[in-house]
């Protein structure tokens, strides 16, 4: 379990490096916080923004093509899933590609991509969060996310007023200060070395599903051991 906790937690700093790409130098975007995306779009068609609405479709696409296709590859919960679900592994190779596609791009472009990649490569860096926020739905634990964090700071402070141990509320907590840590890395990132920015979202992924992998290895439930 201390080992999913860790790549979930690292999974949560993806998101906040990504959305933080999305926001610098995606069209001003989010790519895993549809509500803010959600705004953003009334905010376009109020204001006649074209291009916004434009960016903002694209990143409310992504996430939700990106969603259906993680919740078919991740399945429901099951009984007998174990720690660490075979299904979740493969959900994470899928969104793994999509990092790939998206930095090959990136590279090829020196990391200043021009009016017409930002929408596809902001559509496809919400899909890559969008299956990632689905295939965590396999764990199946209440209130666990790495992508849509509002429920969980609210949580965590509801448990602090009731007084709840902090035991109770360390997850959370790291799960918030990762998603802030990512954000700054991919913000510095991108203000210093924009070539290394898929670089941090790649290794981020790689060790999540490396760290995953492990966990189901060592889990006591796994048919392997």
């Amino acid at each position: 379990m201390r080992n999913r906790t860790r790549a979930v937690v690292l999974l949560a700093a993806l998101s906040g490096a990504t959305d933080a790409i999305g926001l610098l130098a995606l069209g001003g975007s989010f790519t895993s916080v549809m509500t803010g995306n959600m705004v953003f779009l009334g905010v376009s068609v109020g204001s006649q923004q074209a291009a916004a609405l434009g960016f903002t479709l694209a990143a409310i696409g992504g996430y939700v093509v990106g969603v259906l296709v993680g919740a078919r590859v991740a399945g429901e919960p099951q009984p007998d899933d174990g720690v660490w679900p075979r299904r979740v592994t493969l959900g994470l190779y899928l969104e793994l590609a999509c990092f790939v596609v998206s930095a090959v791009v990136w590279w090829a472009v020196g990391g200043h991509p021009g009016d017409g990649l930002i929408a596809p490569l902001l559509a496809i860096n919400a899909a890559a969060l969008g299956i990632q926020s689905s295939v965590i739905i396999r764990f199946g634990v209440s209130g666990l996310s790495t992508t849509y964090m509002t429920g969980t700071l609210t949580t965590m402070l509801a448990r602090i007023a009731g007084r709840h141990p902090l035991s109770s509320v360390g997850r959370s907590g790291a799960l918030l200060l990762a998603l802030i840590c990512g954000a700054a890395a991919g913000a510095f990132g991108y203000a210093h070395s924009r070539p290394l920015v898929p670089v941090l979202q790649l290794v981020l992924i790689g060790g999540a599903i490396a760290i995953g992998w492990y966990a189901a290895r060592c889990s006591p439930d796994n048919p392997s051991r």
